[in-house]
Order: structure tokens, then sequence, then C-alpha cells
């Protein structure tokens, strides 16, 4: 099969032994993988939990046809439409883990669509209620709000009564965009007075909520702009995994906060996250109330260059792979 590896000349597209499902496992024909910000650190060489290294395929979550199930795998068979997330996703076949293994909707999503959906809907459901605990009529903001996950978060908070929901960006053509997908305010994290623009819009009481893709530099800002005893939930790095951090603001504000990252879990933990999603989304999902958009669809043949997309910044939404 066909499948975007990572060498020590940088990523190509090889022909590679098709995997085989193990027992708890599902085999797919893939038709569609996305692009996620792990998939730039992996084929740069570095780790990213188990996956890493030369030989690595790249890919965290796809969609396609099941070709062949595990010797323990219940209520999924060969030839149902599926959307999954795992590893080696930019292939023409790849593996999951069953219980992170999804039903494609049946109110015709195309493959591009179905493949956006795995990873954003677990890690934003993760960040927003599991974690930052989210209530009806609390205040929530997501930095970082343009990207697929970003746009995910806004509506999933809107969807659990989030009573207003503040995304950020830094490009205003994205920015104008945010409120199509659950936004009340958008804010450019460049403005000097972003904070107190976000403490305008919540009466001075700032947000309830924040779940933090950027971090670095922007860090105090967001603990300024966070209600006493609330919460921060950080997710991604995209700004720097490293930054001042003003802990008498922290303690002062009572905040609380949270890290979370998937690379450090369990494949028990994982299923758990992944369990608690379905049960309080995917009866959402199947009505059509979550969507991101598609900025670019590439075929496998040009994963470099949609890979150097992802890295230019300038993209609203996922970018696909075409298998």
């Amino acid at each position: 099969m066909r499948a975007a590896v990572v060498t020590a000349e940088g990523v190509q597209v090889r022909d590679v032994p098709r995997p085989s499902p193990g027992p708890e496992e599902v085999l797919v024909r893939v038709r569609a993988a996305t692009l996620n910000r792990a998939d730039l650190g992996v084929a740069a060489g570095h780790a990213h939990g188990a996956m890493g290294g030369p030989g690595t395929i790249l890919g965290l979550d796809f969609a396609g046809e099941v070709a062949a199930v595990g010797s323990a795998v219940k209520g999924v068979k060969p030839g149902d439409r599926v959307t999954c997330s795992g590893s080696g996703g930019y292939a023409e076949y790849a593996v999951a883990d069953k219980d992170r293994v999804l039903p494609i909707p049946d109110r015709n999503l195309s493959w591009e669509e179905a493949a956006t959906l795995p990873v954003a809907l677990a890690t934003m459901h993760d960040a927003l209620v599991v974690n930052g605990r989210i209530a009806k009529g609390e205040s929530a903001m997501i930095l970082g709000a343009s990207s697929g996950v970003g746009i995910m978060g806004m509506q999933i908070a809107k969807f659990m009564g989030a009573s207003l929901v503040v995304g950020t960006s830094t490009d205003p053509d994205r920015r104008a965009r945010l409120k199509e997908f659950g936004a009340d305010v958008a804010v450019n994290t460049r403005d000097a007075d972003w904070a107190d623009q976000v403490l305008a819009a919540t009466g001075g009481r700032g947000v309830n909520l924040v779940i933090d893709q950027v971090s670095g530099p922007t860090i105090n800002a967001a603990m300024r702009c966070t209600a006493i005893t609330g919460r921060i939930v950080n997710v991604g790095r995209l700004g720097g995994a490293k930054g001042e951090f003003d802990f008498d603001l922290h303690a002062n504000r009572r905040i609380s906060y949270i890290g979370v990252t998937h690379r450090t879990r369990s494949r028990e933990e994982i299923r758990a996250e992944y369990a608690a999603m379905r049960r309080d989304l995917w009866g959402a999902v199947q009505e059509g109330r979550f969507a991101i958009p598609i900025d670019r669809v590439f075929p496998l043949d040009l994963v470099v260059e949609a890979l150097g997309h992802m890295k230019a910044n300038k993209h609203f939404g996922k970018i696909v792979l075409a298998v």
C-alpha cells in the first residue's frame, strides 16, 4: 500500500506493507485523512507519545470503509463507513482501536467531512466538559479558535449551554468568520488591550473557562481575563511551550490551571474519553449540529505541500488528504 512515511530525507510517499488488525482493532480502507498539529512535529523527526522516528506513518484521524476486524471486535463489520482516530492514517489502509471507531452518520457526509470529526470532538469534549467542567450559563474562551479543533470547541461550548463564547484569532479574515461557528465575541491577541476587551464583554468578571491552545506569551493576559475561581485548560502550545508565568496573578484569581495531553494516556483512558464524548455529543453529531469547514483537500502524493500549508498557519478549519 502507499503511505506517507517519515524518512531521514523528510516525509515521502512510499510502498509499505499493509497492516493487519489485532484482536481489538479494525482495519480501514482509508479514503480521507486530516492534518493535525502533532503531524508537523512527527514529520520534523520529533516523538509524539509512542509515535515518531523513521518509518512512522503520519495521520491521527481518518475515514473510510472497514476492510477487516479483529476477533474481539463486535458491532463493526467489513463494508461499514467509519471515521476513526489512531495512527498511520496517511495511507491506503490503517488500523484503529475498536473503541475509537465511529459510524459515519447517515446524512450524506463526504469522506473528507467525516474525517474532520474524531480528534476534534474527543479533544474538545475532554477539555471543555471532562476537565473544564463547563456548566450551563458559564462563559468560555477558546484561544486559537480558527483551527479545526478550536472551531469544534466553540460549537461544543454553545451546545453545552455556554452563555458567552469568546474566540481568538490573529488573522482578521479568520477572526471575522468565528461567529459562524459559535463565537459571540472575537478578539485579536496581538492587540495590547485584548484582555480588557474580554473583561468588557463579561462585565468585568472574566470568563469562567479558558481553553488554551496558544500558551507561551499569552498566558498572563489569559489569566487576567479569567474569572476568580475560573479554570484554564492547557490543550496546546502553538505560541511556545515556555513563557513567563505570573504566579501572584494566578493565586489572586484562584485559577485552576489544568494540563491535558493524549501522549501519556493509556489505551483504557482514551477509550473512556471516547465513550464520554459519544455519551454527551454523538446524538448531536448525528443531527448535524457540529461541522468543521474544510480549508483545502490535497491528494496523498502532495502530502509535503499539505504539511507546508499547515505550517504556514494560513488555513481556517481542517486540511484534508484524499487517499
